[in-house]
């Protein structure tokens, strides 16, 4: 009896069900991509002007403030995509670069070329920050540079990001296993939650992975750190053998990329938007001028 009950009932109520069920997966998503962003705070003190206003107006039958709120309701969702705009961007690109949407894949040879590359630049101690495209196409951020066009190779990168050229001051994006530009301009990371201390080159190469599914290694110029940032996500300290690996695991497999990476000195990634403070190098002042990327 109390079986036939619950399957009428849920047979009578199931779109209801499933209505509340999608709707909770996006707002948690949506709190999700807001977290650690100046955008919650707003969205924070307008719900809860909102929610007073209407709390007043139903409390003590104040009819004005019942028909403002109802009039302007269409007004305000526009004025939220307005005000939401960089994170709106941000969360939908996000969508659209899950891997389920991209198709690109690196050869390994790429991918033993680029540790290679990446640590020679370290043991040179030069800067450098190189982003590697995948699935979402990040255009906008080639033009904003100095189209290369060239086959990828060790020394054309190293000649690049040494101090006394033109090129050395921004990012450098590879399509493929070529050089597509130099000198890009990558959008700066605004999260609350990084470190102070963080540099504005592991800044922007977070701002990009944010906005992205590219993969950005970052090369401090102060202590040859080797970093890689994914998915709004730090890595550090890599060795020649574990970054190796790392890449092939982000471009070569389709494992989770959800899965945590543990570091060679036993760190975890650092966290996404909302974890705990995004540690910067501490030999490397945010202010310097020589490590900015945009």
């Amino acid at each position: 009896m109390m079986l036939a009950t619950f399957q009428e009932f849920a047979a009578e109520n199931w779109k209801g069900a499933l209505e509340i069920l999608i709707l909770a997966v996006c707002i948690y998503y949506g709190y999700l991509g807001l977290r650690g962003t100046r955008g919650l705070r707003v969205l924070t003190g307008l719900a809860v002007l909102v929610l007073a206003l209407a709390f007043l107006s139903q409390l003590f039958g104040l009819g004005v403030i019942s028909w403002l709120l109802r009039s302007l309701s269409a007004i305000v969702v526009l004025a939220l995509v307005v005000i939401f705009q960089p994170e709106l961007r941000r969360l939908l690109a996000q969508i659209g670069s899950h891997r389920l949407f991209g198709t690109q894949l690196q050869q390994r040879e790429t991918v033993e070329i680029l540790a290679e590359t990446t640590f020679d630049l370290s043991n040179r101690r030069l800067g450098a920050l190189i982003a590697i495209e995948r699935g979402t196409d990040i255009q906008s951020h080639i033009e904003s540079g100095v189209e290369v066009d060239s086959i990828f190779s060790p020394e054309l990168v190293v000649s690049i990001f040494h101090p006394k050229t033109p090129l050395h001051d921004g990012g450098l994006i590879v399509r493929g296993d070529r050089i597509a530009s130099a000198a890009c301009i990558f959008p700066v990371s605004q999260r609350q939650d990084l470190d102070r201390n963080l540099g504005l080159r592991h800044r922007a190469a977070i701002g990009l992975s944010e906005e992205s599914d590219a993969i950005v290694l970052i090369v401090s110029e102060e202590t040859g750190v080797v970093s890689l940032a994914h998915r709004g996500r730090l890595e550090r300290d890599f060795t020649p053998e574990s970054l190796r690996k790392r890449l092939g695991e982000l471009l070569l497999t389709t494992e989770d990329e959800g899965t945590i990476h543990q570091q060679p000195g036993g760190e975890n990634r650092l966290p996404a938007p909302g974890g705990a403070p995004v540690g910067g190098d501490p030999e490397k002042p945010a202010q310097r001028t020589d490590d900015i990327a945009a």
